[in-house]
């Protein structure tokens, strides 16, 4: 662990995190870090940050709201330099096999539950519809970094003119001073922002959402309901 923004994070991990995550961030009376598919997908803190910030209370973490940024990057790159160096040492990797066999050791039935209950995955998807033969088209890797974060751009947005007239369209382009679509007759479309409304609809917005409310069993457990959809 050469870097200096990893050796701040030990630090400082060691300091609040350790107690719970205990010392090498593989778990203790908290759960595993090193195996936590939030942590493995996060990048510069974007979803550990928030976590960190907000807590999970309902779970007994506290919430650290005067971390900075600073701080949760550095936590972060210590974060990803244990899980790489946890990779090194073992023999298959977590692609080859130590990961997989980690990730296929949920309950299949208690993901199904997850999956038409509190997850409220089974508002927009049909194992017998969308989600036929899913395991079968990726591989059990790849399944799961595409129920965690998919990969499509669904967004959507309706544009309201001055003249109240309504424009809809898919989303390709939003900051603070533009907005642009590209409309159902196909023609790309773009206008100021200050002189537009913007309604803008995500339909993966429940996929956000449940990334700072599952659980490593709840992902372990949806993952493994998924694999049985061949």
């Amino acid at each position: 662990m050469d870097k200096e923004d990893a050796k701040r994070g030990n630090d400082k991990y060691q300091q609040s995190c350790a107690i719970c995550h205990g010392t090498d961030a593989r778990g203790g009376s908290g759960s595993s870090l090193i195996d936590s598919s939030l942590v493995r997908h996060d990048v510069d803190g974007n979803l550990i940050g928030p976590v960190i910030m907000e807590g999970r209370t309902s779970k007994g973490m506290p919430a650290y709201p005067t971390f900075t940024q600073g701080q949760i990057s550095d936590i972060a790159a210590f974060l990803h330099a244990r899980i790489e160096v946890t990779n090194s040492v073992e023999s298959s990797g977590p692609v080859g096999g130590y990961q997989l066999k980690k990730l296929l050791t949920g309950n299949v039935e208690a993901g199904k539950r997850y999956f038409n209950g509190e997850g409220g995955c089974a508002r927009c998807h049909s194992p017998q519809k969308d989600l036929a033969g899913i395991a079968s088209k990726y591989s059990p890797v790849e399944l799961e970094s595409r129920f965690l974060y998919p990969p499509v751009d669904l967004r959507t947005a309706t544009i309201t003119l001055p003249s109240n007239k309504t424009i809809t369209g898919r989303l390709v382009h939003l900051d603070a001073f533009y907005v642009a679509i590209i409309a159902g007759t196909g023609w790309y479309r773009s206008w100021p922002l200050n002189t537009v409304k913007v309604e803008v609809k995500d339909p993966l917005d429940g996929h956000m959402e449940l990334l700072h409310k599952y659980t490593n069993k709840d992902i372990h457990d949806v993952f493994s309901y998924l694999e049985t959809l061949k």
